[in-house]
């Protein structure tokens, strides 16, 4: 924290200060709030606004008050905490290469100072107590509303950003990547002060479902001010042209990068860490020595810090061995009088006991059934039982096996979510029975279980047909049992099938349908998934080709923030809601789904031999594991920023739900 004389600030236009319209970002501001309400970059010739529309426009409810440097802090005095918001100036004052808007609230003059200095668009908000007393702001949240939703994926590829956090304290940034992987990128570097954390506003049922990340701002440490004194925070915007120019600048600007080998590291072993600022590179050396979070305080500069988060783990076999005998013993139904007896259920950690979704008041009961994603159960514990070969682990896979078929599934192999037979028939469950099935034959060598998992694909395209981006369609595994199992017949039609998709896939290119979302990385990566195995299989490269094509779009929707919940992990801000206990919005870092990028990743290796693509693949799926603890519990979601709609959060959710396809695809790709 640095503290000022309110007259300070001012000092700022002093010199540095170039023309407004030679720079590379540009911004206007609201005539009536004084806060920027559209950014762009000079000569990008796309129509994009790197912030949301605050006029209502582009959201009824992103209005005026959610303008970019407009925000809110809290004071506590008397027992009662009052949460100000800054949002009419008292004064506005612009010129062609500077402008000043000044707030007045809660006994706070905010002072929001933007000038240009070099190729960087400088924003310094200063908060300056002007009362007699001293006091305590926190809870300090500041609009920077970044442009990340999803309304169509041409929109997207043209017009929207995918924003990348990092809440580093004095080395905090923002790479907001443009959602198709094209430059210009914009970039944020904090330049003074401390960021501790980000919330997200605005998230609601009715306020788009799961297409729009909500709006996004930025926490700064809490600061005490004596009557007079002030407390000074600033960053930089600029255009760069990805990862590497990205982080170069951020050097440039004065602040530190840090990094890991790896971010998940056995109890015991060492980590090695990198510091980097400008003309300077340190090592660190580190010993991982607790379960769970391990945050590394990093001091560089001069009194200035950042961190690394890595998390610690017994072991990453025991790991998975914990869960899969949890699932045996705690998750799998076992009453003779219910329909699912057999399946894996949903498991409430706070009541350590089966969720069994009877009252079906939640938001979304479906996704609490005992079909659906808990398939990913099946297929992880199948996985693990051939190298494994535990007579406990197939013990319980067989009843599970009876349970999918007799009761999510009749004679026709249609599948439903739940044994009612009574709501949804979805496309996603389809491929992933068939592939639990798959595995079943390599478990017990029943050449039904390949029969099955032929006849529940052809029933996936038979409803559906060959336009739906279906998550976890086994194309080489099916090719390669039903030709070794002379079911060729039934291999030459699920071939046609898979070219059919294939065909689908490449004429839409990177203008993807809209499925439950209208644009995510998990229709995404399982376009690159489905055109990597027909490479695999077929050997034409028309499918290696349509894969290039999309694999920037995938790459994205990660970052490379220096934390096992953030490096490489794709950005989901909806699975809390539908799948948790909480039912929260917000940023769920990881979310298992990000693994699909990794096994997208993993194909594309073997296609390519491009051996990097197969470490990226390993990094993601282990920072997947922190959704599984010591004890064999999981959690289906880790709902990341400091605040969702005012509510702390930062927690598990209670439920393990969904998360087991994290160690479906861990499994796979090592």
């Amino acid at each position: 924290m640095k503290i000022l004389t309110k007259g300070l600030i001012f000092a700022a236009f002093a010199g540095g200060m170039l023309s407004l319209h030679a720079q590379k970002v540009n911004y206007s501001l609201h005539p009536q709030t004084g806060a920027i309400n559209s950014l762009s970059i000079e000569g990008d010739t796309r129509d994009m606004n790197w912030m949301l529309a605050t006029d209502g426009s582009q959201y009824k409810w992103v209005n005026q008050a959610y303008g970019w440097g407009l925000g809110h802090f809290s004071i506590d005095a008397d027992g009662t905490t009052t949460e100000y918001h800054w949002e009419i100036p008292v004064r506005v004052k612009q010129t062609d290469n500077s402008s000043l808007s000044l707030y007045e609230v809660g006994g706070i003059r905010i002072s929001v100072t933007r000038f240009y200095k070099n190729a960087g668009l400088i924003e310094e908000y200063t908060f300056t107590n002007t009362g007699k007393k001293s006091v305590t702001l926190h809870d300090i949240a500041i609009n920077t509303p970044f442009n990340d939703n999803y309304k169509t994926a041409a929109v997207c590829y043209e017009s929207r950003t995918n924003a990348h956090i990092w809440e580093g304290d004095h080395a905090a940034y923002v790479n907001a990547t443009h959602t198709s992987g094209r430059a210009p990128h914009l970039g944020l570097v904090l330049t003074e002060g401390v960021i501790k954390s980000y919330e997200i506003r605005e998230r609601d049922i009715r306020k788009d479902y799961s297409n729009t990340r909500g709006v996004i701002q930025l926490n700064p440490e809490a600061c005490t001010l004596k009557p007079g004194k002030s407390y000074s925070l600033a960053w930089q915007l600029f255009s760069h042209q990805g990862h590497a120019d990205f982080f170069s600048k951020v050097l440039n600007a004065g602040s530190a990068v840090a990094r890991s080998d790896k971010y998940v590291y056995a109890v015991g072993e060492t980590a090695k860490i990198v510091l980097e600022t400008r003309g300077k590179i340190d090592t660190i050396r580190v010993p991982v020595t607790q379960t769970g979070d391990n945050r590394v305080e990093l001091p560089y500069g001069k009194g200035k810090r950042t961190h690394v988060n890595l998390l610690g783990i017994s072991g990453e076999d025991r790991l998975i061995r914990q869960r899969v005998h949890f699932i045996i013993d705690h998750q799998q139904c076992n009453d003779p009088n219910d329909k699912r007896q057999g399946a894996y259920m949903v498991y409430d950690n706070e009541t350590d006991a089966i969720f069994y979704n009877n009252a079906r008041k939640t938001v979304s009961p479906a996704d609490r059934d005992e079909g659906g994603e808990r398939l990913g159960m099946g297929i992880s514990l199948a996985l693990y039982y051939q190298k494994h070969p535990e007579e406990a682990v197939k013990t319980s896979l067989l009843r599970y096996a009876a349970f999918v078929r007799t009761q999510l599934q009749d004679s026709t192999y249609t599948v439903w979510s739940d044994v009612s037979h009574k709501n949804r028939i979805r496309a996603y469950n389809y491929p992933w029975i068939a592939d639990f099935y798959f595995q079943m034959f390599r478990v017990t060598g029943e050449k039904q279980f390949l029969l099955d998992g032929y006849g529940t694909l052809r029933a996936l395209f038979s409803r559906f047909g060959h336009g739906f981006y279906a998550i976890d369609i086994p194309i080489k595994e099916s090719q390669e049992l039903l030709r070794a199992n002379n079911l060729t017949v039934e291999a030459d039609s699920l071939l046609a099938d898979f070219k059919a998709a294939g065909e689908v896939y490449l004429k839409n290119g990177v203008f993807y349908p809209p499925h439950e979302v209208n644009y995510e990385q998990s229709i995404v990566a399982p376009a690159i998934m489905s055109l990597c195995q027909l490479y695999l299989v077929t050997g034409e490269q028309k499918y290696l080709d349509g894969a290039k094509v999309q694999l920037p779009l995938l790459e994205a929707f990660a970052g490379q923030q220096p934390s096992y919940h953030l490096y490489d992990i794709a950005i989901r801000h909806w699975d809390g809601y539908w799948f948790g206990k909480r039912e929260m919005w917000g940023d769920v870092f990881p979310h298992y789904w990000s693994t699909l990028s990794a096994y997208a990743y993993d194909l594309y290796a073997q296609c390519t031999g491009d051996a990097s693509y197969h470490e990226r693949a390993k990094n993601i799926v282990r920072n997947n594991l922190c959704l599984f603890f010591e004890d064999g519990k999981a959690s289906c979601a880790y709902i990341y920023p400091y605040k969702v709609n005012g509510v702390n959060a930062q927690f598990y959710d209670p439920f393990a739900n969904d998360q087991d396809w994290a160690q479906v695809w861990y499994q796979r790709v090592n």
